[in-house]
């Protein structure tokens, strides 16, 4: 075969068009970035997760991360865009679309100091597969875990709407079987990764049955000492939180103490199982929380009315949620006096829903009758603001309320509870009967 090509003016002037389109056909058709990524920068070690979502047209981006604006260009495999804060500061991101992933670096203001470093950044699409109904999924724990951590595997992946069947040990990681599985503290079942949460959403988890497992309760014989004056605490060196074993009779609904004393062989006390703690991982840059604590993630609410029925929201701090169960109670008074409620292991069904957007300062429980807000802080009295706060606030955002119209609807119609007064934390409770309430805002008019 000759290697010489044709020389004809007509045959040179085609093969110097294709020649030259040809590349640049290449270069000009970009990528398919369109849609929605989960991206994540690392700032010095620790993972910041936004959903960012794209829309490009002649190669031109528009789009929102964590409702900041985006803009940019995309040139074929190439991105590079900027988000720009509600301070008016700009960070800016470069990068490349490989194997479906988006990965680069990052300039990340600071201010006042200025650029940081430059940063590497990586984006995935979100999970595909969803399932075409919700689904019931049992899960048969393995292990348990003493903190609230964004480090810990998930052991199982669920969708919003699906089901999960699960079990819990007891706060001193006592099986229903009596066998101890962990050391104490509040040991946690999970976590569980919820499919195409991120940091900015809420998580509705729907408590739907929760069943005892052990025929047995344990508590203590003292009162916590945030609930005592120092005159009452000095004469009572008897309070030495010794374990009170409790009978538990399902058949009959009722507990009784299974040594009692003299005067009080008669006590029954009804038989109303609730859950301690329900909580999820920390957010961007939060450290691990002892499964005995509480806040804005949940975790050791020990709220009375976490029961069969009540419906929890917590904000999202990262992906997927990472949601645990744990702290099981057969019973227990408000504020959970004893320090320990009558502790035992659950069998526990709950559905978990995801609210997109949606993102809430502290705890919030909801069931057929009330809204309830949680105040989680150091004393009574911040708890106490922080639960009137966070009612006013729900009933402003959710209901188009002024703060005028919110005074007047909660004067005369609030309640509160004392939720925990045995941790770190105190616990109150705001709350109000449903039937007082004007219908919802509509969502383009939600604050």
């Amino acid at each position: 075969m000759s290697s010489r090509w044709p020389t004809s003016g007509a045959a040179a002037c085609l093969l110097a068009a294709l020649a030259f389109a040809a590349p640049a056909a290449r270069a000009a058709a970009p990528a398919d970035m369109s849609g929605e990524w989960e991206m994540t920068t690392m700032l010095f070690g620790s993972p910041l997760a936004e959903r960012m979502t794209l829309a490009v047209e002649n190669g031109k981006i528009t789009g929102t991360s964590s409702g900041r604006p985006v803009t940019g260009t995309v040139e074929g495999d190439r991105i590079r865009f900027e988000t720009k804060d509600r301070d008016g500061t700009v960070n800016s991101y470069e990068g490349r679309l490989e194997g479906g992933k988006l990965s680069g670096t990052a300039t990340i203001t600071q201010e006042p100091w200025g650029e940081t470093p430059r940063l590497s950044w990586s984006a995935k699409r979100p999970a595909a597969g969803k399932p075409a109904a919700p689904r019931t999924l049992d899960y048969e724990p393995k292990d348990f875990h003493r903190v609230f951590s964004a480090q810990i595997d998930p052991v199982l992946r669920i969708w919003p709407g699906d089901t999960v069947r699960t079990r819990t040990v007891d706060a001193a990681g006592v099986d229903a079987q009596g066998k101890s599985r962990v050391l104490g503290g509040n040991p946690q079942t999970g976590p569980f990764y919820v499919e195409g949460a991120m940091p900015g959403d809420l998580l509705a988890i729907h408590v739907k049955r929760l069943r005892l497992s052990r025929p047995l309760a344990i508590s203590d014989d003292g009162l916590v000492s945030r609930a005592l004056t120092a005159d009452y605490a000095s004469e009572h060196k008897d309070n030495d939180f010794n374990n009170v074993v409790w009978n538990l009779d399902v058949a009959g609904g009722v507990a009784r103490p299974a040594k009692p004393t003299q005067k009080l062989e008669g006590l029954a006390v009804p038989l109303r199982p609730m859950l301690g703690c329900i909580g999820v991982a920390p957010g961007f840059g939060g450290a691990a929380i002892r499964t005995g604590d509480s806040g804005r993630i949940g975790g050791n609410m020990d709220f009375n009315e976490i029961v069969e029925g009540a419906t929890v929201y917590l904000p999202v701090g990262q992906p997927g949620a990472l949601l645990y169960v744990g702290d099981g109670h057969a019973l227990q008074g408000d504020g959970e006096l004893n320090g320990n409620a009558l502790e035992t292991p659950l069998d526990v069904e709950i559905t978990v829903d995801l609210i997109r957007d949606k993102s809430i300062p502290a705890p919030r429980v909801e069931n057929a009758e009330y809204l309830m807000a949680m105040g989680l802080a150091g004393s009574l009295d911040d708890a106490f603001r922080e639960a009137t706060s966070g009612l006013a606030s729900w009933l402003e955002k959710d209901y188009g309320l002024t703060g005028p119209e919110v005074a007047t609807l909660l004067g005369p119609t609030i309640e509160y509870e004392i939720s925990e007064v045995a941790d770190r934390n105190a616990g109150i409770v705001a709350k109000i009967k449903k039937k007082y309430l004007p219908p919802p805002a509509p969502p383009e008019k939600k604050k």
